[in-house]
């Protein structure tokens, strides 16, 4: 399936049966709060993957396996569908509508992401009678509560009744489960005219996670375009409610039934409030009618893609894709509530469970920094802070010290099922605490770290120094046991990435509390670090193991690596790939290749550390061998390859990055969008083409321009000051669009940005 190039919307000119889950992924829509996939509204008899999903409200559901070790996970946490709050049945002459079985003569659905609607057109004929629909919907930014809906129907050339049925349903499923189970149960019900409510609960858990409620309240109108208003009749059933109306039209006239959608839940209401709260929410918002409700939402879309957009001179492919990742990414998180983080499926599908991985530290956090309000940022590392409690309990739980991050979490407590994943990729915990670095580097708040910061660096500092082992034999401290960011090996030893970020993470907390020094005193009483501990934290730094070889002058992976039967990836076949689809999983543990950025990760993250030949070296040994099949990979590909010039390889990962979901590269869009790795298309841009740096205070722009691009222009959010960056053929443009002068380098030159500066290429 190839979506039509346009800058500011993805559209689709065809309903295509065999991808329909793909385009229901590619069309999804959310605000923090919920979303859904781009299920339509009234009944599809094909096949489909339902999916409506509430940011926070979980279940967890055992873990199955089929053997048991200490400190294994109890369950695995899972986004659960939600009840359907969108669904609205269509009639016509009393034949429901169904697009699975319809003459379709036309058929047009667009996600404009610069105001976040999604719409749909779509022309129907039944026996000599033609009618025209359109729907459009929106998940509002202005008030998180609400979904706004309207369906219209045109009888061409004869008339016709028209019959809506808004409804809701709790009736849903996942299909992932893992005995078949629904989630839900109906507490509360109603309906009356041209209202509807539903109150349903999780269902009982043994694991002592709470249950969630939630109500969905709607408010339905039907008018004509002739002046008519249609009158409803209320239904009520075990595990739904519906309203009903219905107009007479003739030919060339039409019928519009808007729908206005409020939930609540007792994330944020008691439950015995739930309906009263929604209702209010519901009435109030039908009041002011679906078009004011989305001219609010839209306003507030304008105001984020003001301070976030990338503009790519005169490419609609490639501008599109850099658009639809900040949407997509904007529309999961943007900072609103601090108990929430980001899926990697965010709320398009509910493959991999978890509200959050490591993605976010790693990935997420450079783009949000740069592109949405400081306190955006500051609540992700807060979630993790809050957490800290928990990550101290994930430790104990294989009878460590300090604290442990978990792979995969709604509540600070580790819930992913897959040994060699959740306790040997500990790396991630290095990602929390370069997270920390990362966000006071850019932004001069170190009082974050003061306040919260130190806390969560010393845990995870704690943790690394009792992980480690000391080899009497090499005379170094070594860390085995475990799985790099490489997941197609698992159980290595010394992963050099893993050995790095470790030592790293002692030598930053060291490097805290010396520059913090009196600030830092209480916490550091009340955390009861000594000089005999900071000692053997120093003594872990210096004596690391990395391992390395001298002839080929790389990073060596892991202890093992170069005793591999090395191939690069161009020897693989297309029946290959993608390895995990169709390879046996001992196979491709014993195989060379590479899923993701691993000892590149290390570089990415401490590019200061690394010479230039030292970056290339490791880039072109690991990168051959590199297939590329998480959705993390291309984006630390493409910016080191602008470091190191490699100018074909960056844009084509850039594109990789970019289009991933776009063009369903991994054949794995079906089930969701890959929501964690969408900031690296705006990594690749603004680190990699252009070169953004910033260590100790100082802020740094190489550009670069591909040959074949005419330009691309960007705005970053900088220590109280918005910069735009233009590139172009002719001149490179630094503007100062608010705050005070900065000094800044730009090619390594010093510069005092006080308006704007114009540098002349060529």
């Amino acid at each position: 399936m190839k979506f039509e190039y346009n800058e500011f919307k993805v559209i689709e000119n065809e309903l295509n049966k065999e991808e329909l889950r793909f385009s229901e992924s590619i069309m999804s829509l959310a605000n923090e709060y919920m979303g859904m996939r781009g299920n339509f509204e009234e009944k599809y008899s094909g096949d489909s993957l339902q999916g409506t999903y509430i940011g926070g409200v979980w279940f967890p559901d055992k873990t199955k396996v089929g053997w048991w070790k200490i400190g294994y996970p109890e369950y695995f946490g899972k986004m659960i569908n939600s009840p359907n709050f969108i669904g609205i049945g269509v009639s016509i002459d009393g034949q429901e509508l169904d697009l699975n079985v319809e003459d379709l003569v036309s058929y047009r659905r667009e996600l404009d992401m610069e105001k976040g609607l999604l719409k749909r057109s779509f022309e129907i004929k039944r026996s000599g009678k033609t009618f025209q629909i359109d729907v459009e919907r929106f998940v509002s930014i202005d008030t998180k509560e609400i979904c706004g809906i309207k369906y219209s129907v045109k009888a061409i050339n004869s008339e016709a009744l028209v019959e809506f049925t808004p409804y809701l349903d709790a009736d849903v499923e996942n299909e992932d489960s893992n005995y078949e189970e629904k989630f839900w149960q109906v507490l509360d019900r109603g309906a009356k005219e041209n209202t509807g409510y539903l109150v349903s609960k999780t269902i009982e858990n043994n694991f002592g996670v709470e249950r969630f409620a939630i109500c969905n309240y709607m408010v339905s109108s039907l008018y004509s375009d002739q002046g008519q208003d249609g009158k409803f009749e209320a239904i009520v059933s075990n595990d739904s409610v519906l309203t009903r109306s219905g107009l007479k039209i003739g030919p060339g006239q039409s019928v519009s039934l808007e729908k206005i959608i409020a939930t609540t839940t007792t994330r944020d209401h008691k439950e015995e409030d739930l309906a009263h709260t929604a209702g209010d929410l519901a009435r109030v918002a039908a009041e002011s009618g679906y078009e004011k409700l989305f001219e609010r939402h839209a306003i507030k879309w304008r105001q984020r893609w003001d301070i976030a957009d990338v503009v790519i001179k005169n490419n609609p492919k490639l501008q599109q894709g850099i658009r639809y990742n900040i949407f997509q990414l904007f529309s999961t998180y943007y900072g609103d509530d601090l108990r929430l983080n980001i899926g990697p499926k965010g709320f398009t599908g509910e493959k991999y469970g978890g509200a959050t991985y490591w993605d976010t530290e790693a990935y997420i956090i450079p783009m949000y920094l740069s592109t949405a309000p400081q306190e955006v940022t500051r609540n992700l590392l807060l979630y993790r802070f809050n957490q800290l409690k928990e990550a101290y309990h994930n430790a104990n739980m294989q009878g460590l010290k300090g604290a442990l991050y978990p792979m995969v979490t709604f509540n600070g407590i580790e819930c992913h099922n897959e040994w060699e994943i959740t306790f040997e990729e500990i790396h991630r915990n290095g990602s929390i605490a370069y997270a920390i670095y990362n966000y006071a580097n850019y932004t001069g708040d170190y009082d974050y770290i003061v306040e919260y910061g130190i806390d969560v660096l010393v845990g995870i500092s704690r943790f690394w120094a009792d992980r480690v082992h000391y080899s009497q034999r090499n005379k170094k401290y070594m860390i085995h046991g475990v799985t790099g960011p490489n997941e197609y090996e698992n159980n290595v030893n010394n992963n050099w990435y893993t050995n790095t970020i470790a030592a790293w993470t002692l030598e930053f907390t060291m490097a805290m509390i010396d520059k913090l020094g009196d600030k830092l005193n209480q916490k550091l009483t009340g955390l009861a670090i000594d000089q005999e501990e900071l000692g053997r934290w120093k003594d872990i730094v210096d004596n690391m193991y990395y391992p390395y070889d001298e002839e080929l002058g790389v990073f060596v992976q892991h202890d093992t690596f170069l005793d591999k039967d090395l191939q690069p990836v161009d020897v693989l076949t297309e029946a290959d790939r993608p390895l995990n689809k169709n390879w046996a999983w001992d196979k491709i543990l014993r195989s060379c290749y590479i899923k993701q950025a691993d000892v590149l990760q290390g570089i990415y993250y401490f590019g200061d550390r690394y010479t230039d030949e030292e970056k290339k070296k490791n880039y072109l040994f690991y990168e051959p061998m590199t297939v590329h099949e998480s959705s993390l990979s291309a984006c630390i590909h493409s910016v080191l390859a602008c470091e190191i010039g490699l100018e074909d390889k960056a844009v084509g990962m850039y594109e990789r990055t970019a289009r991933l979901d776009l063009d369903n590269y991994n054949r794995d869009t079906d089930d969701g969008l890959h929501i964690t790795s969408m900031s690296g298309a705006w990594m690749s841009i603004v680190q990699g083409f252009a070169g953004m740096r910033t260590y100790d205070g100082n802020l740094s722009f190489a550009p670069i321009l591909p040959s074949e691009w005419d330009g691309y222009s960007f705005n970053i959010n900088y220590r109280g000051r918005l910069i735009n960056l233009d590139l172009s053929k002719d001149d490179l443009t630094i503007s100062l669009k608010k705050g005070s002068p900065i000094d800044l380098y730009l090619y390594k030159k010093k510069h005092l940005l006080e308006d704007k500066l114009v540098i002349k290429r060529g």
